[in-house]
């Protein structure tokens, strides 16, 4: 074997593995650099960003999102050969009725969850007594926009070029596994985590990969996300991750009876086992389902064999 043959394949490309360690350098660099530079520049103004707030939460993702698609198309144009519409965020045919489908999806999702958590007696809702409806309004449309930025960027990053470029090599079962245990880890921090919304965030990976090859755009799985999130906070008054900032006055009040293992109590829903249930029951509809299906251009832009390392 010749050393060359370990970064490059037959047709002189750089491997799949190399390409992701690329861009997560160049991501890591740039979103590191942006936002150190952003809190700096606000700092200057006296404009203060306290972690956790919503300010906050909602320039980490605007700022980390923009790297993210910029080093995916870079990666893509410049050692692959590929144009920016192949990262999955453009207006290609079928990115409409992706993005309903998959906001449809998402929120029949979270309605399960609900559901089954209910079924068991762990949950129950009322109207939300202690706020007024303006404030109630406001969370829902000011929510909306911070949960649209933050999973744009969340599946640019983990359904986006790292998953893509795995998947061009006819790895995409194995970039699957990996994003979605990138996925978990990163949520290991936040408030309340445990071992089942660990397990659950990782399975939540699997569920947005397996959307993101039936499509193989980013519309699709933008849509399911978005709406997970925002369904949970902001309309069920549910914790997202373990976060409440966000979500100051939601619509419905949640009644949490326990136990932790069922709802999962102070980190959320995503923290028990009937989000367990409706995720992988969710995963297996969207494999099966017949009317999701990618475009041509998109087929030919994502699969295994097109311009890039034969495996």
């Amino acid at each position: 074997m010749e050393l060359k043959s370990i970064f490059v394949d037959r047709s002189n490309i750089l491997r799949s593995g190399w390409r992701f360690a690329v861009f997560l350098a160049a991501f890591v660099f740039l979103a590191v650099t942006l936002n150190q530079a952003v809190h700096k520049g606000l700092s200057a103004f006296g404009i203060l960003l306290y972690e956790g707030s919503i300010p906050d939460f909602a320039s980490t993702s605007i700022v980390s999102l923009i790297p993210a698609l910029f080093v995916g198309w870079l990666c893509g144009r410049f050692i692959e050969g590929l144009p920016f519409r192949a990262l999955g965020t453009w207006f290609t045919q079928f990115w409409l009725e992706h993005f309903a489908l998959g906001v449809l999806i998402g929120a029949v999702t979270i309605g399960l969850v609900v559901l089954i958590a209910m079924a068991f007696g762990g949950l129950r809702f009322i109207a939300n007594p202690d706020q007024d409806s303006n404030a109630i309004l406001l969370t829902l449309s000011v929510s909306f926009i911070v949960f649209a930025v933050a999973a744009a960027f969340e599946e640019v990053l983990f359904r986006g070029y790292i998953l893509q470029t795995f998947n061009r090599s006819g790895l995409g079962w194995l970039a699957i596994i990996l994003t979605s245990s990138f996925f978990g880890i990163v949520h290991i921090a936040n408030p309340s985590a445990g071992k089942i919304s660990t397990i659950n965030t990782v399975l939540a990976g699997i569920w947005f990969g397996v959307a993101y090859l039936k499509t193989r755009d980013l519309w699709f799985v933008w849509g399911m996300h978005l709406m997970w999130n925002w369904m949970q906070g902001s309309v069920f008054g549910i914790e997202v991750s373990g976060l409440t900032e966000i979500t100051t006055a939601p619509l419905l009040k949640e009644i949490d009876k326990g136990p932790t293992w069922l709802t999962g109590e102070t980190y959320g829903i995503e923290g028990g086992i009937a989000c367990t249930i409706a995720i992988i029951v969710s995963t297996a509809i969207i494999y099966f389902l017949p009317i999701l299906n990618p475009s041509e251009e998109m087929t030919t832009l994502t699969s295994p064999g097109n311009r890039i390392e034969s495996n």
